[in-house]
């Protein structure tokens, strides 16, 4: 529990027992015990007020809690006792349900802090296992990864392992990964001991990202009550005005008291940030993390969304489409003897056509005598047969040509023998995506790539996008957000995954960032990160942020409409300070419950 919330109960349960012994004493009789009970009350109400008027004052925010102040004050004047005992209490009440409520939303996001491992076994040459601080982890260091501990760093596995991946994608379904296969870190090992080798830093890793991006979330999530700041200008101002023309037709100062108290504190100083907390632990358990809940707000009203191609809208990565052999040639010989010599390099597209040889089933023997030139292809020799794999060296024949993203060519004893077809395919959820922004209200959607004219305009088409921007630097990448901006109204929404989007995603109204293991500039520039690498997030989080904007003002809205009533109520003399004080507390615990509602989600999987 944390020191604000014990402080909040402590105050809570010191202003409820001065209630209490005050209404006791006076049904006993004893008038001064139970005058002592509510002067004691008022004052810790007085106290609190006065604590929370200097703080936004502090942070140049204008908000309905200076009613509490001016309502006890009044009261106090008038002899009210009771009534500022109440509401005292009402605001003690307030402080604490909203610490709870808080501390509830964000137990998603500090689940994360709480897993963090801090430590790795390292395996030496010899064998030795030591245990080092993650800083002192090296790419490269071969790590061992045990039974139900979290993996520390990314990494390369060099063992079958099966992992719990649920607190990074929300899958609940363990999941068997082989040898060769990237593991994030912050993933549980569910199975038997695994050994790893370390591919990124403990700064770097995918989970240290996480825990940098959940702090910046907890540091700016005040931001929230932006929506309860603006509504709170126009109220106060109302109910001190109402209150006013109450004593002057009215004659009784007794009835602006009520008034106030009504008033006092308005459901939006508790509502809508209950709502917006509520609504970032809702996208990180979706898998987004939004870094505040002006991010929240903003991605609520969203009307335009800009795109990145490559690793947003595709996977990122070359994956096999065709392959091409010359006539008489045998294919399976073929491929092996192109993935064999392919398994000597580090090369994506290498792994592509590795991976394509062990889907078949095929044998794969050791390459020797491998010479990579890099940016070309590499040689080498397969069980003594010379084989080239890479650029084609002459143009390619008819049987060899197709319209793909990259040809490679694969030659024995320099004859031409195969051609290997690659694209970056489309996630397999991106329409869906598409098709789920529509539902949700967003207007525009546009693909801002620098991949070429051809293979950007074949995606735009295929994914039915309002306009495709192709072959785009990153500079043209930033001015085409600003002139979105400039043209559009609502909030304009980037979407990336490399260090050329990070200046794109900082000048949109909401940036997002793919993928923790993507670029940290990206990462660290977007007001948004997609967890898992899955573009449906997104829409997830436009989801839940319109939804929980919903429910803040929806709270709000109704909590104002029936302090109005009771406030009328008391400037027609029908409620003394007393009553509006009950009418006050009963409405705001109502108006934070109603924001702790979840909403109904607007898309269906």
């Amino acid at each position: 529990m944390s020191k604000a919330l014990r402080n909040n109960y402590l105050l809570l349960a010191l202003t409820g027992l001065a209630l209490t012994f005050g209404l006791a004493s006076r049904l006993v009789g004893l008038d001064v015990a139970s005058l002592c009970a509510f002067v004691f009350g008022a004052a810790i109400g007085l106290g609190l007020s006065i604590s929370l008027l200097v703080a936004a004052i502090r942070h140049g925010e204008f908000g309905s809690d200076v009613l509490a102040l001016i309502s006890i004050v009044a009261t106090a004047l008038t002899n009210e006792w009771l009534a500022a005992s109440v509401i005292a209490l009402m605001l003690a009440g307030g402080r604490a349900l909203e610490s709870w409520a808080e501390g509830r939303a964000r137990g998603q996001l500090e689940a994360l802090l709480s897993r963090a491992p801090t430590t790795a076994h390292i395996l030496n040459e010899s064998g030795e296992i030591r245990d080092v601080v993650l800083a002192e982890v090296a790419v490269g260091d071969r790590l061992i990864i045990r039974n139900g501990e979290v993996v520390p760093i990314d990494g390369r596995l060099g063992t079958d392992g099966t992992f719990d991946e649920s607190a990074l994608t929300g899958e609940p379904i363990p999941q068997f990964r082989g040898p060769g296969s990237e593991i994030s870190s912050g993933v549980l090992n569910a199975g038997s001991e695994v050994e790893l080798t370390a591919t990124n830093t403990s700064e770097n890793s995918t989970y240290s990202n996480l825990i940098r991006l959940v702090a910046q979330a907890q540091a700016n999530s005040a931001a929230g009550v932006r929506i309860a700041n603006r509504w709170a200008v126009r109220f106060v101002p109302f109910a001190i005005g109402l209150a006013g023309a109450a004593w002057v037709i009215s004659g009784h100062v007794s009835n602006a008291v009520a008034v106030i108290v009504a008033a006092t504190p308005c459901p939006l100083i508790l509502a809508v940030p209950v709502a917006i907390i509520a609504g970032m632990s809702k996208a990180a358990s979706r898998g987004a993390i939004v870094k505040g809940g002006a991010a929240l707000e903003s991605l609520a009203r969203v009307k335009t969304v800009l795109l990145d191609k490559t690793g947003t809208l595709t996977q990122g990565g070359p994956k096999i489409s065709e392959i091409a052999f010359a006539p008489g040639t045998d294919e399976a010989k073929a491929l092996a003897f192109a993935a064999s010599l392919e398994q000597s390099s580090p090369h994506v597209v290498a792994k592509a056509i590795v991976d394509e040889a062990k889907r078949r089933g095929l044998p794969l023997e050791r390459a020797t005598d491998v010479f990579e030139d890099h940016g070309t292809g590499l040689r080498g020799q397969v069980g003594g047969v010379e084989v080239y794999v890479g650029q084609p060296i002459d143009a390619l024949p008819a049987w060899g040509k197709s319209e793909h993203a990259l040809s490679v060519a694969v030659m024995v004893r320099g004859e031409l023998v195969a051609v290997i077809q690659l694209d970056d395919p489309l996630r397999a959820e991106a329409a869906g995506t598409i098709a789920h922004l529509r539902t949700l209200g967003v207007e525009r959607i546009a693909m801002v790539s620098g991949d070429r004219r051809s293979t950007a305009d074949a995606i735009g088409a295929e994914l039915g996008l309002d306009q495709v921007f192709a072959e785009c630097k990153p500079e043209q990448k930033l001015a085409i957000v600003r002139a979105e901006m400039k043209s559009r109204s609502g909030t304009v929404v980037a979407v990336g995954d490399g260090i050329n989007d990070a200046p794109a995603l900082a000048a949109a109204t909401v940036g997002v960032a793919m993928g923790a293991r993507g670029a940290t500039a990206a990462s660290e520039a977007a007001d948004v990160v997609i967890v898992e690498d899955s573009i449906s997030h997104l829409a997830d989080a436009i989801d839940v942020a319109q939804g929980s904007r919903n429910r803040a003002l929806q709270a709000s809205g109704v909590g104002m409409a029936l302090a109005s009533i009771a406030m009328f109520l008391g400037a027609f003399g029908f409620f003394n300070a007393t009553a509006s004080a009950v009418a006050q507390e009963c409405i705001d615990a109502a108006a934070i419950l109603w924001a702790l509602v979840p909403a109904k989600s607007r898309i269906r999987k």
